[in-house]
Protein backbone atom coordinates (compact mmCIF):
# COMPACT_ATOMS: atom_id res chain seq x y z
CA UNK A 1 0.00 0.00 0.00
CA UNK A 2 1.25 3.49 -1.01
CA UNK A 3 0.15 7.15 0.37
CA UNK A 4 1.13 9.98 -0.77
CA UNK A 5 0.45 13.12 1.34
CA UNK A 6 0.40 16.35 -0.95
CA UNK A 7 1.24 19.92 0.80
CA UNK A 8 0.69 19.46 4.48
CA UNK A 9 2.81 22.22 6.64
CA UNK A 10 4.92 19.14 8.50
CA UNK A 11 6.15 19.17 11.79
CA UNK A 12 8.15 16.66 12.17
CA UNK A 13 7.98 17.76 15.06
CA UNK A 14 10.00 20.94 13.90
CA UNK A 15 8.98 22.81 11.19
CA UNK A 16 9.73 21.43 7.81
CA UNK A 17 7.59 24.25 5.71
CA UNK A 18 5.08 22.62 2.87
CA UNK A 19 6.04 19.30 2.03
CA UNK A 20 5.01 15.88 0.37
CA UNK A 21 5.23 12.82 2.73
CA UNK A 22 5.39 9.57 1.02
CA UNK A 23 4.35 6.56 2.79
CA UNK A 24 4.40 2.98 1.59
CA UNK A 25 3.89 -0.25 3.90
CA UNK A 26 4.27 1.04 7.37
CA UNK A 27 6.98 3.43 6.96
CA UNK A 28 7.78 6.96 5.52
CA UNK A 29 9.48 6.71 2.31
CA UNK A 30 10.20 10.11 1.81
CA UNK A 31 9.85 13.71 2.84
CA UNK A 32 10.45 16.84 0.75
CA UNK A 33 9.03 19.15 -1.96
CA UNK A 34 6.88 18.58 -4.93
CA UNK A 35 7.32 14.98 -4.90
CA UNK A 36 6.29 13.07 -8.13
CA UNK A 37 5.70 8.96 -7.42
CA UNK A 38 4.77 6.66 -10.21
CA UNK A 39 3.40 3.58 -8.09
CA UNK A 40 0.69 0.96 -8.54
CA UNK A 41 -2.66 2.03 -6.40
CA UNK A 42 -1.34 5.23 -5.37
CA UNK A 43 -3.85 7.15 -3.05
CA UNK A 44 -2.88 10.96 -2.69
CA UNK A 45 -4.25 12.97 -0.31
CA UNK A 46 -4.27 16.36 -0.64
CA UNK A 47 -3.28 18.13 2.80
CA UNK A 48 -3.31 21.74 1.50
CA UNK A 49 -4.17 23.80 4.93
CA UNK A 50 -3.81 21.30 6.80
CA UNK A 51 -0.90 20.85 9.47
CA UNK A 52 0.98 17.72 9.46
CA UNK A 53 2.37 16.40 12.51
CA UNK A 54 3.38 12.65 14.55
CA UNK A 55 1.67 10.31 15.90
CA UNK A 56 1.37 11.35 19.43
CA UNK A 57 2.85 8.96 22.18
CA UNK A 58 1.00 8.45 25.30
CA UNK A 59 3.55 6.42 27.60
CA UNK A 60 1.18 6.23 30.82
CA UNK A 61 -2.61 4.36 29.69
CA UNK A 62 -4.63 1.75 31.90
CA UNK A 63 -5.65 0.25 29.01
CA UNK A 64 -7.00 -2.46 30.74
CA UNK A 65 -9.13 0.25 32.87
CA UNK A 66 -8.00 0.94 36.76
CA UNK A 67 -9.52 1.79 39.80
CA UNK A 68 -11.77 -0.06 42.18
CA UNK A 69 -10.88 1.97 45.20
CA UNK A 70 -14.74 1.94 46.22
CA UNK A 71 -14.78 -1.71 45.33
CA UNK A 72 -16.17 -3.39 42.22
CA UNK A 73 -18.55 -0.96 41.10
CA UNK A 74 -15.73 1.65 40.75
CA UNK A 75 -13.38 -0.04 38.30
CA UNK A 76 -13.13 1.58 35.15
CA UNK A 77 -13.97 -0.02 31.90
CA UNK A 78 -11.14 -1.18 28.91
CA UNK A 79 -9.88 1.17 26.48
CA UNK A 80 -11.12 1.05 22.64
CA UNK A 81 -9.19 2.00 19.58
CA UNK A 82 -11.44 4.26 18.44
CA UNK A 83 -10.42 6.32 21.82
CA UNK A 84 -7.43 6.33 20.35
CA UNK A 85 -7.88 7.39 16.56
CA UNK A 86 -10.27 10.31 17.99
CA UNK A 87 -7.11 11.87 19.62
CA UNK A 88 -4.73 11.31 17.71
CA UNK A 89 -2.98 8.49 19.73
CA UNK A 90 -0.78 5.81 17.64
CA UNK A 91 2.03 4.86 20.19
CA UNK A 92 1.31 3.69 24.06
CA UNK A 93 2.22 2.39 27.03
CA UNK A 94 0.07 0.40 29.28
CA UNK A 95 0.09 0.33 32.84
CA UNK A 96 -1.81 -1.15 36.22
CA UNK A 97 -2.80 0.93 38.89
CA UNK A 98 -3.80 0.12 42.57
CA UNK A 99 -6.00 -2.94 42.22
CA UNK A 100 -3.38 -6.01 41.51
CA UNK A 101 -6.22 -8.11 42.71
CA UNK A 102 -8.49 -8.05 39.55
CA UNK A 103 -6.77 -6.41 36.54
CA UNK A 104 -3.48 -8.74 36.17
CA UNK A 105 -0.56 -8.01 34.33
CA UNK A 106 -0.78 -10.99 32.33
CA UNK A 107 -4.85 -9.76 30.93
CA UNK A 108 -2.23 -6.38 30.61
CA UNK A 109 -0.28 -8.13 28.03
CA UNK A 110 -3.12 -9.50 26.06
CA UNK A 111 -4.70 -6.19 25.75
CA UNK A 112 -1.51 -4.30 24.59
CA UNK A 113 -1.05 -7.11 21.98
CA UNK A 114 -4.69 -6.96 21.07
CA UNK A 115 -4.09 -2.54 20.41
CA UNK A 116 -1.48 -3.81 18.46
CA UNK A 117 -3.10 -5.94 16.22
CA UNK A 118 -6.16 -3.86 15.53
CA UNK A 119 -3.77 -0.74 14.29
CA UNK A 120 -1.28 0.88 16.63
CA UNK A 121 1.77 0.37 18.75
CA UNK A 122 1.20 -0.75 22.31
CA UNK A 123 3.76 -1.40 24.95
CA UNK A 124 3.28 -2.33 28.57
CA UNK A 125 5.49 -1.61 32.24
CA UNK A 126 4.99 -4.85 34.06
CA UNK A 127 3.51 -4.91 37.90
CA UNK A 128 1.77 -2.66 39.46
CA UNK A 129 1.73 -0.12 42.52
CA UNK A 130 3.42 -3.07 44.72
CA UNK A 131 6.83 -3.98 46.11
CA UNK A 132 7.96 -6.46 45.56
CA UNK A 133 6.74 -5.92 42.02
CA UNK A 134 4.21 -7.86 40.35
CA UNK A 135 5.49 -9.92 37.75
CA UNK A 136 4.90 -12.27 34.15
CA UNK A 137 7.83 -14.48 34.20
CA UNK A 138 8.68 -14.11 38.05
CA UNK A 139 12.27 -12.08 37.31
CA UNK A 140 12.70 -8.42 36.49
CA UNK A 141 15.55 -9.36 33.79
CA UNK A 142 13.59 -11.92 32.34
CA UNK A 143 10.54 -10.17 31.66
CA UNK A 144 12.13 -6.93 29.86
CA UNK A 145 14.33 -9.89 28.47
CA UNK A 146 11.62 -12.56 27.56
CA UNK A 147 8.42 -10.22 26.74
CA UNK A 148 9.31 -7.59 24.06
CA UNK A 149 6.24 -5.25 24.80
CA UNK A 150 8.06 -4.76 28.73
CA UNK A 151 9.91 -2.01 28.78
CA UNK A 152 10.48 -1.37 32.87
CA UNK A 153 8.54 -2.01 35.74
CA UNK A 154 6.21 0.18 37.28
CA UNK A 155 5.64 1.12 41.26
CA UNK A 156 4.30 3.94 43.40
CA UNK A 157 5.84 6.01 46.24
CA UNK A 158 4.78 8.96 48.26
CA UNK A 159 1.37 7.16 48.15
CA UNK A 160 -1.03 5.86 50.59
CA UNK A 161 -1.92 2.87 48.74
CA UNK A 162 2.01 2.09 47.64
CA UNK A 163 3.98 -0.23 49.52
CA UNK A 164 6.16 1.92 51.30
CA UNK A 165 9.54 -0.06 50.11
CA UNK A 166 12.74 0.74 51.49
CA UNK A 167 15.58 2.60 49.54
CA UNK A 168 17.30 -1.08 49.52
CA UNK A 169 14.26 -2.70 47.92
CA UNK A 170 14.20 -0.14 45.07
CA UNK A 171 17.82 -0.42 44.57
CA UNK A 172 17.69 -3.99 44.09
CA UNK A 173 14.65 -3.22 41.61
CA UNK A 174 16.64 -0.40 39.63
CA UNK A 175 19.79 -2.58 39.24
CA UNK A 176 17.78 -5.72 37.84
CA UNK A 177 15.72 -3.43 35.52
CA UNK A 178 19.18 -1.95 34.34
CA UNK A 179 20.47 -4.99 34.03
CA UNK A 180 17.93 -7.08 32.17
CA UNK A 181 17.46 -3.79 30.08
CA UNK A 182 21.01 -4.20 28.94
CA UNK A 183 20.89 -7.90 28.38
CA UNK A 184 17.18 -7.25 26.14
CA UNK A 185 18.66 -4.49 24.15
CA UNK A 186 16.24 -1.73 26.17
CA UNK A 187 16.94 0.97 28.21
CA UNK A 188 14.87 -0.44 31.38
CA UNK A 189 13.10 2.10 33.39
CA UNK A 190 11.47 2.11 36.94
CA UNK A 191 7.87 4.02 36.06
CA UNK A 192 6.99 5.61 39.35
CA UNK A 193 3.86 6.77 40.31
CA UNK A 194 4.02 9.75 42.67
CA UNK A 195 1.90 10.61 45.13
CA UNK A 196 1.71 14.13 47.12
CA UNK A 197 3.11 12.23 50.62
CA UNK A 198 6.65 13.77 51.19
CA UNK A 199 9.58 12.09 50.33
CA UNK A 200 8.95 10.97 46.98
CA UNK A 201 12.02 12.73 45.37
CA UNK A 202 14.62 12.22 48.16
CA UNK A 203 14.24 8.53 47.94
CA UNK A 204 14.78 9.17 43.76
CA UNK A 205 18.06 11.55 44.47
CA UNK A 206 19.45 9.32 47.07
CA UNK A 207 19.09 6.09 44.38
CA UNK A 208 21.10 8.39 42.04
CA UNK A 209 23.80 9.33 44.36
CA UNK A 210 23.97 5.90 45.02
CA UNK A 211 25.19 4.86 41.70
CA UNK A 212 22.22 4.57 39.46
CA UNK A 213 21.85 6.64 36.10
CA UNK A 214 19.04 8.68 36.25
CA UNK A 215 17.58 7.66 32.99
CA UNK A 216 16.55 4.39 34.47
CA UNK A 217 14.28 6.67 36.83
CA UNK A 218 11.17 7.78 35.16
CA UNK A 219 8.21 9.92 37.72
CA UNK A 220 4.97 10.17 36.72
CA UNK A 221 2.42 12.57 38.06
CA UNK A 222 4.88 15.11 38.82
CA UNK A 223 2.89 18.26 38.60
CA UNK A 224 -0.59 17.25 41.26
CA UNK A 225 0.91 18.85 43.85
CA UNK A 226 2.83 21.85 44.33
CA UNK A 227 5.66 20.57 46.47
CA UNK A 228 5.87 17.36 44.38
CA UNK A 229 6.19 19.83 41.34
CA UNK A 230 9.04 21.79 43.01
CA UNK A 231 11.01 18.69 43.55
CA UNK A 232 10.27 17.49 40.11
CA UNK A 233 11.13 20.74 38.59
CA UNK A 234 14.97 20.43 40.32
CA UNK A 235 15.46 16.43 39.59
CA UNK A 236 14.55 17.85 35.90
CA UNK A 237 17.49 20.41 36.31
CA UNK A 238 19.74 17.36 37.52
CA UNK A 239 19.31 15.55 34.59
CA UNK A 240 16.01 13.63 35.61
CA UNK A 241 13.06 13.05 32.98
CA UNK A 242 9.90 14.42 34.35
CA UNK A 243 6.19 13.23 33.30
CA UNK A 244 3.19 16.03 33.81
CA UNK A 245 -0.28 14.35 33.80
CA UNK A 246 -2.42 15.98 30.97
CA UNK A 247 -5.39 14.49 33.24
CA UNK A 248 -4.91 16.37 35.63
CA UNK A 249 -2.38 19.35 37.63
CA UNK A 250 -2.09 21.75 40.77
CA UNK A 251 -1.99 24.81 38.55
CA UNK A 252 -4.61 25.93 36.77
CA UNK A 253 -3.73 23.33 33.68
CA UNK A 254 -1.55 21.15 33.15
CA UNK A 255 -0.12 23.15 30.42
CA UNK A 256 0.02 25.77 33.12
CA UNK A 257 2.81 23.55 34.87
CA UNK A 258 4.51 22.63 31.78
CA UNK A 259 4.93 26.89 30.90
CA UNK A 260 5.98 27.02 34.41
CA UNK A 261 8.67 24.28 34.41
CA UNK A 262 10.03 25.99 30.96
CA UNK A 263 10.15 29.56 32.69
CA UNK A 264 12.24 28.29 35.59
CA UNK A 265 15.12 26.68 33.02
CA UNK A 266 14.11 22.83 32.97
CA UNK A 267 15.63 21.53 29.23
CA UNK A 268 12.47 21.30 27.23
CA UNK A 269 13.48 18.01 25.92
CA UNK A 270 13.55 16.61 29.66
CA UNK A 271 9.54 17.32 29.66
CA UNK A 272 6.85 14.81 28.38
CA UNK A 273 3.01 14.66 28.93
CA UNK A 274 0.79 11.50 29.65
CA UNK A 275 -3.01 10.96 30.19
CA UNK A 276 -3.58 8.88 32.61
CA UNK A 277 -6.11 7.38 30.53
CA UNK A 278 -8.83 5.17 32.20
CA UNK A 279 -6.94 5.44 35.12
CA UNK A 280 -9.35 6.66 38.47
CA UNK A 281 -8.88 9.81 39.51
CA UNK A 282 -9.99 9.13 43.06
CA UNK A 283 -10.59 12.14 46.14
CA UNK A 284 -9.66 11.17 49.12
CA UNK A 285 -10.55 13.39 52.83
CA UNK A 286 -8.31 14.23 55.44
CA UNK A 287 -9.66 10.65 56.92
CA UNK A 288 -8.40 8.73 54.02
CA UNK A 289 -11.81 8.02 52.87
CA UNK A 290 -12.55 8.15 49.00
CA UNK A 291 -15.44 11.00 48.81
CA UNK A 292 -15.22 10.96 44.66
CA UNK A 293 -14.21 9.35 41.75
CA UNK A 294 -13.51 10.33 38.34
CA UNK A 295 -11.62 8.79 35.11
CA UNK A 296 -8.74 10.25 33.15
CA UNK A 297 -9.53 11.22 29.83
CA UNK A 298 -7.32 9.81 26.96
CA UNK A 299 -7.97 12.66 24.88
CA UNK A 300 -6.77 14.78 27.56
CA UNK A 301 -2.85 15.10 25.97
CA UNK A 302 -4.20 16.86 22.59
CA UNK A 303 -6.71 18.81 25.15
CA UNK A 304 -3.35 20.06 26.82
CA UNK A 305 -1.18 20.50 23.22
CA UNK A 306 -4.19 22.96 22.21
CA UNK A 307 -3.95 24.80 25.76
CA UNK A 308 -0.07 25.26 25.07
CA UNK A 309 -0.64 26.79 21.49
CA UNK A 310 -3.15 28.98 23.01
CA UNK A 311 -0.43 30.35 25.52
CA UNK A 312 1.13 31.68 22.75
CA UNK A 313 3.90 28.61 22.38
CA UNK A 314 4.76 27.21 18.96
CA UNK A 315 4.04 23.73 17.29
CA UNK A 316 7.63 22.28 17.14
CA UNK A 317 8.12 24.03 21.06
CA UNK A 318 5.27 22.24 22.21
CA UNK A 319 4.67 18.69 19.82
CA UNK A 320 7.36 17.09 21.41
CA UNK A 321 5.88 16.82 24.89
CA UNK A 322 3.53 14.19 23.67
CA UNK A 323 5.46 12.87 20.72
CA UNK A 324 9.59 12.95 20.07
CA UNK A 325 10.71 13.97 23.74
CA UNK A 326 8.33 9.87 24.85
CA UNK A 327 9.68 8.25 22.06
CA UNK A 328 13.50 9.31 22.46
CA UNK A 329 13.53 9.02 26.04
CA UNK A 330 11.41 5.64 26.06
CA UNK A 331 14.09 4.07 22.84
CA UNK A 332 10.95 4.04 20.47
CA UNK A 333 12.84 3.81 17.26
CA UNK A 334 11.17 5.43 14.54
CA UNK A 335 8.27 6.77 16.70
CA UNK A 336 7.38 10.15 17.11
CA UNK A 337 9.20 12.15 14.27
CA UNK A 338 8.65 12.41 10.52
CA UNK A 339 11.50 11.46 8.76
CA UNK A 340 12.40 8.89 6.08
CA UNK A 341 12.36 4.92 7.80
CA UNK A 342 10.38 6.42 10.82
CA UNK A 343 7.10 4.82 11.44
CA UNK A 344 3.87 6.11 9.41
CA UNK A 345 2.13 7.52 12.25
CA UNK A 346 0.63 11.33 11.56
CA UNK A 347 -1.49 13.57 12.68
CA UNK A 348 -3.16 16.18 9.86
CA UNK A 349 -4.94 18.87 11.83
CA UNK A 350 -7.10 21.70 10.70
CA UNK A 351 -6.33 25.81 11.23
CA UNK A 352 -7.53 25.74 14.43
CA UNK A 353 -5.75 22.35 15.56
CA UNK A 354 -8.93 20.09 14.99
CA UNK A 355 -8.19 16.07 14.17
CA UNK A 356 -8.89 15.48 10.51
CA UNK A 357 -7.09 12.79 9.78
CA UNK A 358 -5.02 10.00 11.52
CA UNK A 359 -2.95 7.57 10.16
CA UNK A 360 -1.09 4.53 12.24
CA UNK A 361 1.29 2.19 10.49
CA UNK A 362 0.72 3.26 7.02
CA UNK A 363 -3.32 2.56 7.40
CA UNK A 364 -5.68 5.63 7.32
CA UNK A 365 -7.69 4.89 10.81
CA UNK A 366 -9.47 8.56 10.54
CA UNK A 367 -10.58 10.07 7.06
CA UNK A 368 -12.04 13.88 7.36
CA UNK A 369 -12.98 13.02 10.78
CA UNK A 370 -14.83 10.01 10.32
CA UNK A 371 -13.71 7.03 11.75
CA UNK A 372 -12.55 4.24 9.23
CA UNK A 373 -11.08 1.62 11.59
CA UNK A 374 -12.45 0.54 15.34
CA UNK A 375 -12.09 -2.48 18.07
CA UNK A 376 -13.21 -5.69 17.41
CA UNK A 377 -15.75 -5.40 19.89
CA UNK A 378 -16.93 -2.11 18.93
CA UNK A 379 -20.12 -1.55 16.82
Amino acid sequence: MALLVKNAAVFAPESLGIRDVLVVGDKILAVAEGLTVNLPELEVLDAQGLTLTPGLVDQHIHVTGGGGEGGPVSRTPELMLSELIACGTTSLVGVCGTDSVTRSVEALLAKVRALTAEGVSAWMHTSNYAVPPTLLTGSIRQDLFCVPEVLGVKIAIGDHRCSFPTIDELMRIVSDIRVGGMIAGKIGFLHIHLGNLPGGFDVLNEIVDRGIPIRHLRPTHCARDKAVFAEAVRFAKRGGVIDVTSGGSCFDTPAGAIRAALEDGVDPALITMSTDGHGSIPRFNAQGIMVGLGTGAVSSNLRELRSLLKMGLKPEQVLPFVTSNVATQLGLTGKGVVKAGASADLCLFDAGFELRHVIAKGRVLMRDGEMLSKGTFEE
